[in-house]
């Protein structure tokens, strides 16, 4: 029995860092014995000079720490084990944070860490993740928005869900100008060329504001907006808030 969170973004413009989404986490923690959170900091990438990759998981570690510690909660990261693979075994709660999806993921089979994740998600342990944390929900990373900066060893993810998740949905071409409107592909026609190859593969378009909740068997959209979901050679539809998602 899979619990998780799936969090589309997180943070809304104008708010602070896991503002908007701190009710869900509370809510969504509160049903369990959860009391420490191992935190996977591998999609962060500090562009700072001379910042090494270590510092960037050391800031990002203290960034998420601070939230949680406001709820009670202690977060440590997996880049300070000396055995990751043992570290996700033991842990009470696994946490992925957003950033660069291929960068995520390319550490994830680096350290060995894709099927002991899956192993310990399937087997009742609760899991959390925003951004590229809940795109790596999905079977494999080919419905994110980031760049490849790295190559990983596969875009295998955990496939926890039947289905591709592509976080931030937008649904607009947007404007460059008041003059001129960007002539480039769209989120969707992006979506629909992933179909066009991938044909029985659903993909969820979950807006920003919104999270996949899961928990007795049952997923419920949480958040202020519907999600859209996309199937090759049939129209998108959406899905409300509040509702039961069965795909």
């Amino acid at each position: 029995m899979k619990k998780m969170l799936l969090i589309s973004n997180s943070t809304n413009f104008g708010e602070a860092y896991l503002g908007w989404c701190t009710p869900l986490i509370e809510n969504f923690l509160a049903k369990t014995t959860v009391k420490r959170i191992l935190f996977v900091p591998y999609a962060g990438i500090n562009i700072g000079s001379p910042k090494t990759l270590t510092e960037s998981y050391d800031n990002y570690e203290k960034r998420v720490q601070g939230v949680f510690a406001a709820l009670g909660y202690e977060v440590y990261s997996v880049h300070h084990e000396a055995n990751p693979v043992a570290a996700v075994e033991q842990a009470e709660c696994i946490m992925v944070g957003g950033g660069n999806t291929f960068h995520l993921v390319y550490e994830l089979h680096r350290n060995k860490l894709i099927d002991p994740i899956r192993q310990k998600v399937e087997n009742g342990t609760p899991y959390m993740g925003w951004s590229a944390g809940s795109n790596i929900a999905s079977p494999t990373l080919c419905t994110t928005n980031d760049m490849p900066v790295v190559q990983p060893e596969s875009f295998r993810c955990l496939g926890l869900i039947p289905f591709q998740i592509n976080p931030h949905y937008l649904d607009a071409n947007p404007e460059m100008d008041k003059l001129i409107k960007h002539g480039g592909e769209t989120r969707q026609d992006r979506l629909n060329e992933y179909m066009a190859v991938n044909k029985t593969m659903k993909v969820v378009g979950l807006r920003e504001g919104c999270a996949l909740v899961a928990d007795n068997n049952r997923m419920i959209l949480r958040g202020g907006r519907p999600m859209i979901v996309f199937e090759y050679g049939k129209q998108p539809f959406e899905i409300a808030p509040l509702s039961e998602v069965n795909l």
